[in-house]
């Protein structure tokens, strides 16, 4: 009878940490790099391949970095959201164009809608998202004046996620 009660606990331990984990949002892990300054970078401009981004040419402006690829499907369902917040211009977004190429994102973006950020950057090998701790995309970071990340958006934004969290946090971070 003792020799089966090891057993028994340690499954209904594994259970409970499975059941926790189950009520997890995906969308909420949390970043490292919450609090840190943006990883430095260097890109060539995706409609400019003889111009480049770097995050000291956002230094003074709260703004959005928001990771797409042509070949990301969540990214549509995001699109006209960032399309109708780049025509309210209530915040700068920089995007990073994620592993793609260069003719396939500047299509995609015209075959959807328009472009809705500022400037992309074209991050062809993946190494700046790896930086970054992109694992998926969309992601979304808010950054600060100072170049400080102060929220990571994983998955498609939402009007909602707009509303509630990332434009209320943004004019916090323009205010002070």
């Amino acid at each position: 009878m003792r020799r089966f009660l090891l057993p028994l606990a340690i499954f209904i331990v594994l259970a409970g940490f499975l059941a926790v984990g189950l009520r997890l949002n995906p969308r909420e892990v949390p970043s490292p790099l919450i609090g840190k300054a943006v990883p430095a970078f260097r890109l060539a401009q995706l409609h400019a391949g003889d111009k480049f981004i770097s995050p000291e040419d956002m230094r003074g402006k709260v703004w959005l970095l928001n990771v797409w690829a042509s070949w990301c499907v969540s990214c549509k369902q995001e699109h006209p959201v960032l399309i109708d917040l780049n025509k309210q211009n209530r915040i700068a977004i920089v995007g990073l164009n994620y592993k793609d190429e260069r003719g396939a994102a500047i299509s995609w973006l015209n075959q959807h809608g328009g472009d809705p950020y500022l400037v992309s950057a074209v991050d062809a090998d993946g190494r700046v998202g790896i930086d970054f701790g992109v694992y998926g995309v969309p992601e979304t970071f808010l950054i600060d004046k100072n170049g400080t990340i102060r929220y990571k958006h994983i998955g498609p934004v939402t009007v909602e996620a707009l509303k509630t969290k990332i434009l209320p946090l943004a004019e916090e971070l323009a205010r002070g």
